[in-house]
């Protein structure tokens, strides 16, 4: 039977009929994956932590002053010893390195054993000083040092095995996805998307009216946030996400985190601010009301100046590092066929200005002419042409391809002011003619840049919509601290090579 109000802690709360009548469509059982412990993760990553505590004082110790005397002449060392295993996770925890959505994802976590380092050093200088007992320098600076590079290292290592296991059907958290369809359908295509975050949907409820889609025989109307969450729990979800704002009422939102406390059920807010995330997006209480703050994009100032700076003195640098590798793969290229080493090929830049972007050439001389007897093979959603097995592509160019080295003259293109090091990826006129107007504008608000977002996250396997996705997520978030990350995470993608054909 519906009923026009839910009984949420003891207080009726009117509900209007598209809050309640809902269609409650669960993931089949087999699609719902095996369940990770993070309880169990974080505990193993703890005794790591007290085993490398225990590892880098013994080291430092031994290190100073030799096997022969292992202790050294105080016995601050032995206490040194003794409380290491301890202090060592107790400064990760109160710097939150263990924190749950640290787990599977992000960088954080790694910046914050660096944190924790720097506070451990600060309080064996503090100590030192308290208790007269002159600690030597150099065994507090090896022993720090071990602790963060071990733990660098176990962390490192932990993250990859539990990425893993994400991959051959484990999760983390099981979510339950509440909205309307279009925001509902946008969340999961988005989770989709991120397998290493460790979310796996299990079931969504849509407000009335929506198709069911591939629900099926698993469509069940409720009438209830109640009946809502007992749908939840019967599909093991340990989280309930609220897609957006389109369903409940703040009241209502405020009213099911009430009815969440003490089942085991966590609650996640989409804010409905697409690809907007870190630094630019901030929580705002006034007057005990939270408000969404969105920082305006850092297209100018300090931090702008110095990408560009950076750009040009690491072009220049590698132009001079590099150029016996340039002057191998000049040979290669010219050997492997005939024709001229750069291809050459106009590109969009800043503000849409168009430059020419330079590579080696892989293809063998004329390919281009060569494009229309190919244009039913492509295997590609755009206007890029792109095929696995191209057969335009020389021996020599597809070794250049699958580790990227043919894009190493775009640092010529940096080192001239058209490019950058890092940024979206140079698109086509073509592509540039298929934006909206009010996506084009601020997709060539900077530098494309030789690698981004979008190599990192699978290049050519991408689809069209993916990789413009990228390219405005990079826009909206641009910061030094992404940067390092994704030069960082394109160092693994051009090792693998995936995506690059």
């Amino acid at each position: 039977m519906i009923s026009d109000e839910v009984n949420l802690t003891g207080v009726a709360v009117p509900i209007t009929p598209r809050a309640l009548r809902l269609t409650v469509v669960p993931s089949p059982e087999h699609e719902r994956g095996r369940s990770i412990s993070s309880v169990l993760w974080r505990r193993g990553l703890l005794v790591a932590d007290v085993l490398i505590g225990t590892v880098a004082a013994l080291l430092a110790v031994v290190e100073r002053f030799g096997v022969t005397q292992p202790l050294g002449p105080s016995v601050m060392y032995v206490v040194l010893i003794v409380v290491a295993p301890l202090a060592w996770p107790a400064m990760l925890a109160i710097n939150g390195t263990y924190e749950d959505h640290r787990l599977s994802h992000g960088t954080s976590e790694f910046g914050r054993i660096a944190n924790a380092g720097l506070w451990m050093l600060a309080v064996l200088v503090v100590l030192s000083y308290i208790s007269h007992s002159d600690i030597s320098r150099q065994v507090a600076a090896v022993g720090v040092s071990a602790m963060v590079s071990l733990s660098l290292a176990a962390h490192l290592t932990g993250r990859l095995l539990l990425h893993q296991r994400i991959r051959v059907g484990g999760s983390i958290h099981r979510a339950f996805v509440i909205g309307s369809s279009d925001e509902v359908h946008g969340l999961v295509d988005h989770i989709g998307r991120l397998p290493h975050s460790g979310l796996r949907v299990v079931g969504v409820c849509l407000a009335e009216g929506v198709d069911g889609g591939a629900g099926g025989p698993y469509a069940l109307h409720r009438s209830s946030i109640t009946e809502i969450l007992e749908e939840a729990r019967r599909a093991a979800a340990d989280t309930v996400v609220v897609a957006g704002s389109g369903l409940l009422s703040g009241l209502e939102l405020r009213r099911l985190s009430w009815d969440l406390e003490g089942t085991g059920l966590r609650l996640l807010v989409a804010p409905g601010v697409t690809e907007l995330a870190g630094p630019r997006l901030v929580i705002r209480p006034i007057g005990g009301l939270p408000l969404l703050d969105v920082q305006e994009a850092g297209f100018h100032g300090p931090s702008w100046w110095l990408k560009s700076a950076l750009d040009r003195l690491s072009a220049a640098v590698l132009c001079v590092i590099l150029s016996p590798v340039f002057a191998a793969i000049a040979v290669a290229v010219r050997l492997s066929s005939p024709g001229p080493v750069l291809y050459r090929q106009s590109r969009v830049g800043l503000n849409g200005r168009e430059f020419t972007l330079l590579k080696f050439r892989t293809m063998c001389e004329g390919a281009d002419k060569d494009l229309a007897t190919l244009k039913e093979l492509n295997e590609y959603d755009g206007p890029l042409f792109k095929m696995r097995r191209d057969p335009r592509v020389t021996p020599v160019g597809r070794f250049l391809r699958r580790y990227s080295l043919d894009e190493l003259p775009q640092i010529w293109n940096v080192l001239t002011g058209t490019m950058s090091v890092i940024g979206p990826r140079p698109p086509l006129a073509a592509e540039v003619d298929r934006y909206p107007g009010d996506l084009r504008r601020r997709r060539l608000l900077v530098r494309p840049g030789i690698t981004g977002l979008w190599q990192v996250s699978g290049r050519s396997d991408l689809s069209w919509d993916e990789t413009v996705r990228l390219d405005l997520q990079y826009v909206e978030n641009w910061s030094v601290f992404l940067d390092a990350a994704v030069m960082w995470k394109t160092l693994r993608a051009v090792v693998s090579g995936r995506g690059a054909y």
